[in-house]
């Protein structure tokens, strides 16, 4: 009997087929003359190692892709390196467009040819489709929009893929356009936000109000719903102190039906005063059992799993301790808060990565680092971070760039001096869809 060689061969390909195109349907196509066709999904947390999580979940993505014709075998890849996956299945070939010769993706395309020249595989690099970009069609589907329910499920996908996810405060509909496409470009691949922090200070400060809870929550519906129309990412809301339980509860159904994925409360009582002001003012922390309970309430009236209550942790920020920290945080999760925020706006993280040791790895733990810019990212999420927020920074930018530029008219007389460090009008005007 004479064995089909064709059919003896394994052939892989490597897609996140997060949205299914021509392209990917060529390369299978291409695939099929070769052999057996496996392919490696990238999971979630590969794809979201270089850019924001895919729209689908990597169920939702195998089960469509199991469906294409001639595909065998549908299993993960880890990482956006094949080497794994190559030494378990040693294929003969490897397909792939044309279009890793250049590019983040070139060492990525050196290791997977020194890879298979230890069995003799080859790489078949078939022309990329010409006309077709996944992240072009992605652009074009989150300009459509979102609905409550996709936004206020993906915090807790994006915590389950990322190791360390970042927010930053948008406070109205331009700052929160930026929060949406903000990116930055480095070898390993794409940086961005995850998501958005409706911060209260923000939220107050350009409302002209001062952050005590003077602006209500109507008011701030105002704030989200243009943050809502603008975005596509999930929204962590600041809600203060909640108020009284009873209030809290119906604010949760609120935030929660506008497809808000969570809200953080600090566990203070009576006039609020912003905690960066520390001891110098005075604050007053709420009985740890009531601001449990208070949690619980909102818990109770919460409608789906999808929306988190964090509660905000102010024992640094007074200067209890460690000690009390730990033990307000381990109440406040008994309550039922889905994670907690440990603030400080101390210099030296030492009291705040202590903490954060206590419960790492067991719950979503969130860190707000105005008061220690100076420490990285990778140093919060070594100690146990999963959320780091920016809570204020483009509010601050935007205020020195407006009062410069107003001082430059009235010191010129004229406006010419100020456009040097004005956005041209031309550029303003395509900022926002549909202006055109």
């Amino acid at each position: 009997m004479t064995i089909d060689r064709k059919e003896q061969a394994v052939v892989y390909v490597a897609m996140s087929a997060d949205i299914l195109h021509p392209g990917h349907i060529n390369i299978l196509a291409e695939a099929r003359k070769y052999g057996r066709v496996v392919v490696g999904l990238l999971t979630d947390e590969a794809i979201a190692s270089y850019k924001r999580v895919p729209l689908m979940s990597y169920e939702e993505r195998k089960a469509v892709v199991s469906e294409i014709s001639g595909v065998e075998r549908v299993i993960p890849q880890r990482t956006l390196d094949y080497e794994e996956n190559l030494r378990e299945l040693l294929p003969n070939t490897v397909v792939h467009g044309d279009d890793w010769k250049v590019g983040v993706q070139a060492p990525i395309r050196d290791r997977v040819i020194e890879v298979l020249s230890e069995w003799g595989g080859e790489l078949v690099e078939p022309t990329y489709t010409s006309g077709i970009s996944s992240t072009r069609i992605q652009q074009s589907l989150l300009e459509i929009g979102t609905t409550p329910e996709i936004r206020r499920r993906q915090l807790r996908r994006t915590l389950a893929a990322k190791p360390l996810a970042r927010f930053i405060e948008a406070h109205h509909g331009l700052s929160a356009l930026i929060v949406e496409h903000a990116e930055s470009s480095p070898e390993a691949g794409s940086v961005q936000f995850d998501g958005t922090w409706l911060s209260s200070l923000t939220d107050s400060t350009i409302k002209g109000r001062p952050d005590t809870e003077y602006v209500d929550l109507t008011s701030r519906m105002s704030t989200l719903q243009d943050i809502l129309e603008t975005t596509t990412k999930p929204i962590i809301f600041d809600g203060d102190t909640g108020g009284l339980p009873e209030h809290f509860a119906m604010k949760v159904k609120t935030l929660e039906r506008t497809g808000v994925s969570a809200v953080v409360i600090e566990d203070k009582v009576g006039a609020k005063k912003n905690s960066l002001f520390g001891t110098d003012v005075d604050q007053t922390q709420d009985d740890p059992n009531a601001f449990a309970t208070k949690i619980r309430m909102g818990k109770d009236a919460q409608a789906t799993e999808d929306f988190q209550i964090y509660a905000r942790v102010e024992s640094l920020i007074l200067g209890k301790g460690v000690a009390d920290a730990v033990s307000r945080g381990s109440t406040y999760l008994a309550g039922g808060a889905d994670g907690l925020l440990i603030h400080s706006r101390d210099p030296d993280p030492r009291l705040l990565f202590e903490v954060l040791g206590h419960f790492a790895g067991k719950v979503p733990l969130l860190v707000v680092p105005s008061g220690y810019p100076q420490v990285h990212e990778s140093e919060l999420a070594k100690n146990g971070a999963n959320i780091v927020i920016y809570a204020n920074h483009l509010l601050r930018a935007a205020y020195p760039a407006m009062k410069k530029t107003a001082e430059s008219i009235l010191e010129n007389g004229r406006a010419l001096e100020a456009e040097a460090i004005c956005l041209p009008i031309a550029a303003a005007l395509e900022l926002i869809p549909g202006n055109r």
